[in-house]
């Protein structure tokens, strides 16, 4: 393998021109993409091969470095990082340069887009302990970065920060009630609330994120190879790159109150951290209280905020505990259909059966976040997980006060789980369920659901 063959991989074009062209004004065909000859992988030593220098951890982003992992021409050889831009999506963009809808070599203009709020920056953003999921300076690229992209590196953002309101039913049905009231500042008179949010693309630091499972880092690239079909070989043969940017769905943050208030131990701290849920959150199944428990959240944030403290949601892309959607109805299925029926008293061996293992979200880099944000204290922490409470304490933030679901919130067919996961170590103000009476706890028959 030689220079020449990576340098062939993409033609150049004028950063300044490049970014304010539509991608239709750029003629190219499918077989004007690539060069004949493919590149696998890079080696450290190879012709050509000079990334840009990254120190994890390092005081100031000029010292740590931009995480640069494309593969155009100007940026090929100085890439520092594994993997590609995007998260989960960078398949999408792949598909898109495919069909001609996207130049290969397209620039993005960032003229604008520089954040609505400041955070940060704060100690654990320069402590490799404490961060290791994301890049704690992904929201600044353009701002300590810009000589890089002048120089035509690639060099993308992976965190944005954005303000917006919210309107949901579930907060106009709190106002009539009066769970919830309008304040014009954190909610709008037409009950909208106001919100800054913080979405982040997941970059791993490999030594760090090994260290936190505790595990070799020779082993994770191993398992990270070889378990994606041995998508990116240079998890094998660049052991000097040491970031990764897994092809996984990130986070958003939701604050409700000044951003500033998180990382002031004056002021309340009120904050849920959400999985994904997207049959219960967004299409109201009410096999859990997933979307119960969001709801539920949201007004306490909002309550937090207009008493003068802050309120905030973080919600992960980890579908069916990390297990995925197809998996989770797979499982939905066997409980109906087991034998008894769908009882709390099987609800984690159903899913065991199924995908080997009940839980694969695995809480230990979900602190990283709140240590980007400057948490130090969460006085009201809505979570009946034991396994994000534990990681979060074990990291060094304090929780003064545990909040489960009140009882009224909870659809009838999520006794189910409510009762399994209480048994199972979950926080609960309640009585622990007997095997007796996990057994007694039962969902619908398949029958009743049958269309």
């Amino acid at each position: 393998m030689t220079s020449s063959e990576a340098s062939t991989q993409s033609t150049a074009a004028d950063p300044a021109v490049e970014s304010h062209k539509s991608p239709k004004e750029e003629e190219f065909s499918p077989q004007q993409l690539y060069t004949s000859r493919v590149v696998l992988t890079t080696y450290p030593s190879q012709l050509g091969i000079d990334p840009i220098p990254l120190t994890w951890g390092a005081a100031t982003p000029a010292e740590r470095g931009p995480v640069v992992v494309s593969r155009q021409q100007d940026s090929f050889g100085k890439r520092n990082a594994i993997g590609a831009g995007g998260g989960s999506y960078c398949i999408y963009r792949a598909l898109a340069v495919a069909i001609g809808a996207l130049s290969p070599t397209h620039r993005p203009d960032f003229g604008l887009t520089e954040p609505t709020h400041i955070i940060g920056p704060f100690p654990a953003w320069s402590d490799p302990e404490k961060i290791v999921s994301m890049d704690p300076w992904g929201h600044a690229t353009v701002e300590h970065y810009h000589e890089h992209l002048e120089k035509g590196i690639d060099v993308r953002p992976t965190i944005a920060i954005t303000q917006a309101h919210m309107k949901l039913a579930e907060i106009d049905d709190a106002i009539a009630k009066g769970i919830l009231h309008c304040d014009g500042d954190i909610i709008t008179k037409g009950g909208e609330l106001k919100v800054v949010k913080v979405a982040s693309e997941p970059v791993w630091h490999l030594p760090g994120v090994a260290k936190r499972f505790g595990i070799g880092e020779s082993t994770l690239r191993r398992a990270l190879f070889e378990d994606t079909g041995g998508m990116y070989p240079e998890l094998i043969t660049r052991p000097d790159l040491k970031v990764f940017l897994p092809p996984i769905g990130g986070l958003t943050v939701y604050i409700f109150g000044d951003p500033a208030h998180i990382s002031d131990p004056t002021k309340r701290l009120t904050m849920r951290v959400h999985d994904e849920c997207n049959g219960s959150d967004v299409f109201g199944s009410d096999i859990c209280t997933c979307k119960p428990y969001l709801i539920y959240s949201i007004e306490e944030c909002a309550r937090e905020a207009q008493n003068g403290g802050v309120g905030v949601v973080v919600y992960f892309r980890k579908e069916g505990r990390a297990l995925g959607e197809v998996t989770k109805y797979l499982v939905y299925n066997a409980r109906k259909r087991q034998e008894g029926g769908d009882t709390a008293a099987n609800y984690f061996k159903r899913t065991e059966f199924v995908a080997g293992v009940k839980d694969m979200r695995f809480q230990a880099l979900m602190p990283d976040i709140l240590h980007w944000l400057g948490v130090s204290r969460i006085d009201r922490f809505i979570s009946m997980s034991n396994m994000k409470y534990e990681a979060i304490v074990e990291s060094g933030i304090e929780i003064i006060e545990r909040v489960s679901i009140p009882e009224e919130r909870m659809p009838a067919d999520s006794k189910v789980e409510i009762e399994a996961k209480i048994a199972d170590g979950y926080f609960t103000t309640g009585a622990m369920p007997t095997a007796d009476t996990l057994e007694a706890v039962k969902g619908r028959n398949w029958d009743e659901i049958a269309h």
